[in-house]
């Protein structure tokens, strides 16, 4: 009888921690939340600052590249036709880019990062929305397969003949592929 009173016990000792223990798990989940949720948030936060043009669709700010959301612009090696005459629309896109930004202070919102690891963003000079400055400027497509938000724009320049609507030209996603 002794040994029964004394197990009953040891079970009213152990399952006193128990409340202490679910407390405590659920205070160390929440700061896992808590960090997790932060560490999220730090990663959609605005990059800001001078920009360097990688090519007419990537920029690079403080050494994170940041793929422009939403479109695509032509490779740097890409050519098009106007008039009958090849030129480089895929350098020309890139020109455009540069010219666009400047020494201004670009903002890009992170959306999304892309199979190689870069930042996916809307990227704005002065308010203004340089994704979508590149479409209707004629010197990127909007790529379809990602977005919509910029389809508008490319039939501006696409009725326009604006940049590479001037002639002929491969959508990027083809040359790439190498249907050229």
């Amino acid at each position: 009888m002794g040994e029964l009173i004394q197990l009953k016990n040891q079970l009213r000792q152990r399952s006193a921690w128990r409340p202490l223990a679910l407390w405590l798990f659920a205070i160390a989940l929440v700061a896992v939340m808590v960090v997790a949720n932060g560490a999220h948030q730090s990663s959609a936060q605005t990059i800001a600052g001078q920009a360097s043009v990688i090519d007419g669709d990537t920029i690079e700010i403080h050494g994170t590249r940041i793929r422009l959301f939403g479109i695509d612009a032509p490779e740097g090696g890409q050519t098009c036709m106007a008039q009958g005459k090849a030129f480089a629309c895929g350098r020309r896109a890139a020109f455009a880019l540069a010219d666009k930004i400047g020494r201004q202070v670009v903002e890009c919102q992170p959306k999304d990062r892309d199979r190689y690891g870069r930042v996916v963003a809307v990227c704005r000079v002065g308010g203004e929305d340089v994704n979508g400055w590149m479409v209707a400027q004629g010197w990127a497509l909007a790529y379809r397969r990602y977005s919509l938000d910029y389809v508008s724009q490319e039939q501006r320049a696409q009725s326009s003949k604006a940049g590479m609507w001037q002639g002929q030209f491969q959508p990027p996603w083809d040359w790439r592929r190498g249907t050229r």
